[in-house]
Formats: structure tokens, C-alpha cells, sequence
């Protein structure tokens, strides 16, 4: 093996030798000199009694942090002593050393290995080499898969919360549309887009949801996100300050909502929910900004009254407080029309209205929107175009094409004609099969129905049997902290089959009862 050389002369003249010792796996012995690992290796001056300790401690460490891996060949100890400029005594007494310990093996004829396993690999995030960043806060650790999503095979019952049904999505149309855009897309070809989005996507969202939700908009009021994540972390930098900014939520409440004010150091105020929604007696005159879901709250699956939007709507007036409010599922309402918007009823700004179409239409489509009061639509397209940006430009023009040619109008309709079906297929079944075992919270809108658990069951744990037994079921308070109050689970009606519904319920029960 070659050995890039370094005078010693140059070594004794700077007290310090930096040499490269090219290094290779020992099942390439032929390998070019470009695919040869390099090590950098700094000797101390000749004389000092450091040499065997300063190289004994940057072998290790380069064996610790990855740069030499498990059966990379080192250089004969002659070689690397030449290369140095340092006795063969010490390069022998330095590898001797790292042997005793465990990372380097001897093998006969063949020379001196990186160990295939170290004894003490250092841990990920170590702050010996990483900058310490704090405590994760809870609220993001809360967004954590639940335990049916590591179900290797998939389940037998799918009652996950939060999928939509999309095999049932007209997919001839979408793909039809999608060509289309490529094929205008093409003629006028576009170097970059409006940072708040494409403007036909947002003018077809503006009609929308003031025909759908009472949300009386225009175009210029409607910011394109890539999702309604996305568009949580966007208002949180618009409107949280770090460590200062306290932040009203439900509880329980979303999850994702929760952590996205948490990351961008948001103070959250946990405030408790009654049959009418969130409780505005219990909210801090501290908090200026409130997150509600208010057509149908995740997860429990009240709707908020007209009176506590009013107080609500008043709590904001009174405190200079900005509402967030997400209406991540309001087009499904069973037994009349949607509920109107929180939006609708505001008439000084102050309510950011966060829909997404990940639930009507499917998840991997990423896209959503935030229909802004007009003194902050200028900041929030601002960020949006220094951060992430809208999604991609032909996914925004088919949407725009879906929605305006009343493909998604129709789309709606049939789906909540099947998802009705499903719910009260569900609320049948849990009558007749687990009366005795769960009690269905009331809600009359949305893609999931809550359920409490007669005691002494717990949600938690059930949820995990149910897991390993195939039925995927969540638990109804993931994140809030008045688990005996909201002790029950979440039945998602997106992926369950219409025939599997009943079945799902009676093996849900007959788990249960042997808890």
C-alpha cells in the first residue's frame, strides 16, 4: 500500500506533522488511489513524550465518529511510522493500545483492521461533537406515531383517524387535468411563482369555500401551503414570539397544531372543553393567539356553539387576539348543512382560517391554505417566500382545474353520502356489539367518531392490544392532560371497508372484555 509522504524535516520545523494516510477496505487491495479513505493525523514535535498518547487518542476518535469503519485496513505499522515521521516503536506501542481496548484486530498475514463493531460507538446527538439544542418540547413529541402505524403487514380493521377514502377520487379526471397542465404548462413555461401562490388555484379556493363554509374571501386574501402543517408553522412565525407569545389550545386538542407553536418557543395554555366547545371563561387574558377547531373539534367532535364563537370572537376583540382556526374536515356534516365557518362571523380581522384538502381529496397531494385578514397577508406571503414556498406548480394548476370544473364539488357530495353510511354503520355496531364498553361521544360531522371506555379500561392500553391484534384504533387524548375525563378512543372512518365496520367493532369488543 502506498503511503503519502511527508518530510520530517517540515514536521521538526512547524512541531507539528499533518500527513494523510490514505487507507482501504482490506477486500479491495487493487482499489484506485481516488476511492482511498484519508486520514489527517497531527504528531506532535520530535522530542515530545505525547507521540504514542496523541496518536492512540485521533485513531479512536476517528474510529468513534465514523471516518474509519468497521473492517477498513490500516497501514502496516512500518508504513504509517514513514509517513509520520515518527519511531515504529510508536506506532507499534499506539496500535498494541487501541487492540487491548477493542477497536483494532490483528489479522495474520493479512495486517491491522478497524474492529467490525467498536466497544463504545458514540451516542447520536452526543454534545461532545454537536451543539447542545435544549429539551425536544413535549407538545413535538407528542406528534410521534402511534402504535398502530408500526403494524408491519397493515390491519385487518383500519379505524386510523385523519385518511380519506381516495380510491373513490374520479382518478381518469385528475389524470386528464394533470396532462392538461403539462401540456399548458409547456407553451408558457414559468421560471418561478407567486410565493402566496398561483393565482387561478387560489382564485378557485376564494369560490369555494365562500360557496362551501360562508367564508366570504377573494383570491387576494388566499395563501397557497404545502399542507395544513405547513400552514401552522407559517402563522407561528408570524404570530409567536420565543418565550413570550402564550398560545391558547384545546385540550385535548391536534397534535401537530400544538407542536407547531411549540417549536417556535410558543408558551401553550392548555384550556379545557366542555358540550359547547372550547371553555373562553378558562382562557388567560394572557393569550394572543387561540387555535380552536370549531366544526368539528379534534378529537372529541363537539361543534362549537354560536354563543362560545361570540364569546370567543369577543375574547379576541377585548385582548388583541389572533384566532386560528382549522377546518381541517367541515365539508362532512351528516343531517343538515355544514356548519358555517368561525370565519364568517368576524368582522375585524382576527381569525386566520386554515383549511386543507388533504381530507377531501388525499394526503399526498400537499396542499393547503390559510385565507389571511388582510393587515397580515403581505407578512405571510413574505415568509412564505423566504422559507419552504407553495407546492409544486403543476399540482396547483390541476387543483385549480378540479375545483373550478366542479369535480370537487361533486366529489364532496358523494363522499359524504359514503362516509354517513359508514357512521352510522360504526354507531350501530358498537350498540349491538360493545354497548356495555363504549360510548359514543356526540358529533354529527367530520371523518371520525369518539368513543369513552367504561372504566376500568384505558385507551392506552387497549390501543396497543388492538394494535397487535390488527385493529388500528387511536386513542381519543394523545396529548391532553385530562386523561380520566377523555378516556375513550377514535374510530377514523376513511379506510375501513363499508362490510368490515361491524366485524372491526365485534373484535374490538371481544378484546376488550378480556382486558
Amino acid at each position: 500500500m502506498g503511503i503519502v509522504r511527508q518530510a520530517a524535516s517540515a514536521a521538526a520545523k512547524s512541531h507539528v506533522g499533518r500527513l494523510v494516510a490514505p487507507l482501504k477496505a482490506h477486500n479491495a487491495p487493487d482499489q484506485p488511489d481516488q476511492h482511498r479513505m484519508a486520514l489527517h493525523i497531527d504528531v506532535p514535535a520530535a522530542g515530545s513524550r505525547g507521540r504514542i498518547a496523541a496518536l492512540h487518542r485521533q485513531i479512536r476518535a476517528a474510529i468513534l465518529d465514523g471516518r474509519l469503519a468497521g473492517d477498513v485496513r490500516l497501514p502496516t505499522t512500518r508504513e504509517l511510522a514513514a509517513s509520520l515521521g515518527v519511531s515504529r516503536n510508536t506506532v507499534v506501542a499506539a496500535y498494541e493500545h487501541l487492540t487491548s481496548e477493542g477497536y483494532l484486530v490483528s489479522r495474520r498475514r493479512a495486517g491491522t483492521f478497524v474492529a467490525p463493531r467498536t466497544p463504545a460507538p458514540r451516542a447520536a446527538g452526543d454534545p461532545g461533537r454537536s451543539p447542545s439544542l435544549g429539551a425536544l418540547p413535549q407538545a413535538w413529541r407528542a406528534v410521534a406515531p402511534w402504535a398502530g402505524e408500526a403494524m408491519s403487514a397493515g390491519p385487518r380493521f383500519d379505524f386510523r383517524v385523519g385518511l380519506p377514502d381516495h380510491s373513490q377520487l374520479p382518478w381518469d379526471v385528475w389524470r386528464r387535468l394533470g396532462v392538461r397542465a403539462q401540456r399548458d404548462f409547456a407553451r408558457t413555461p414559468r421560471a418561478y411563482t407567486d410565493p402566496a401562490g398561483e393565482p387561478a388555484l387560489r382564485e378557485a379556493i376564494a369560490a369555494h369555500v365562500s360557496a362551501s363554509r360562508a367564508v366570504a374571501c377573494g383570491a387576494d386574501d388566499v395563501v397557497i401551503t404545502s399542507g395544513a402543517q405547513h400552514a401552522f408553522s407559517l402563522l407561528a412565525d408570524l404570530l409567536v414570539l420565543p418565550q413570550q407569545t402564550v398560545v391558547a389550545v384545546e385540550d385535548p386538542g391536534y397534535p401537530p397544531l400544538q407542536a407547531a407553536m411549540a417549536f417556535r418557543g410558543a408558551r401553550l395554555h392548555r384550556t379545557p372543553l366542555d358540550d359547547e366547545g372550547l371553555r373562553i371563561d378558562r382562557l388567560p387574558a394572557s393569550a394572543t393567539v387561540v387555535c380552536v377547531t370549531p366544526s368539528h373539534q379534534f378529537p372529541v367532535g363537539t361543534a362549537m356553539s354560536l354563543g362560545r364563537r361570540t364569546q370567543l370572537l369577543a375574547f379576541a376583540r377585548q385582548h388583541r387576539a389572533a384566532i386560528i382556526e382549522d377546518d381541517y374536515d367541515g365539508e362532512f356534516r351528516f343531517g343538515g348543512r355544514p356548519l358555517d365557518a368561525l370565519h364568517s362571523l368576524d368582522d375585524r380581522g382576527a381569525v386566520f382560517y386554515v383549511g386543507t384538502f388533504s381530507k377531501v381529496l388525499f394526503p399526498a397531494l400537499r396542499v393547503g391554505f390559510v385565507v389571511a385578514p388582510a393587515w397580515a397577508r403581505e407578512r405571510l406571503a413574505a415568509i412564505l417566500h423566504a422559507t419552504q414556498g407553495a407546492p409544486a406548480l403543476l399540482s396547483q394548476l390541476t387543483l385549480a382545474a378540479f375545483i373550478r370544473e366542479g369535480h370537487l364539488g361533486r366529489h364532496v357530495r358523494r363522499m359524504r353520502r359514503v362516509y354517513e353510511a359508514r357512521r352510522d354503520s360504526l354507531l350501530r355496531a358498537i350498540e349491538q356489539h360493545a354497548g356495555g364498553l363504549l360510548m359514543p361521544l356526540p358529533s354529527a360531522a367530520g371523518l371520525h367518531v369518539s368513543a369513552m371506555l367504561a372504566p376500568p379500561l384505558e385507551a392506552g392500553i387497549i390501543a396497543q392490544r388492538a394494535a397487535a391484534a390488527g385493529i388500528a384504533v387511536e386513542p381519543l387524548d394523545r396529548s391532553g392532560r385530562r386523561r380520566p375525563r377523555y378516556n375513550g378512543l377514535t374510530f377514523g372512518l376513511g379506510l375501513i371497508g363499508d362490510e368490515q365496520v361491524a366485524a372491526g367493532i365485534r373484535a374490538l369488543a371481544k378484546l376488550t372484555t378480556s382486558a
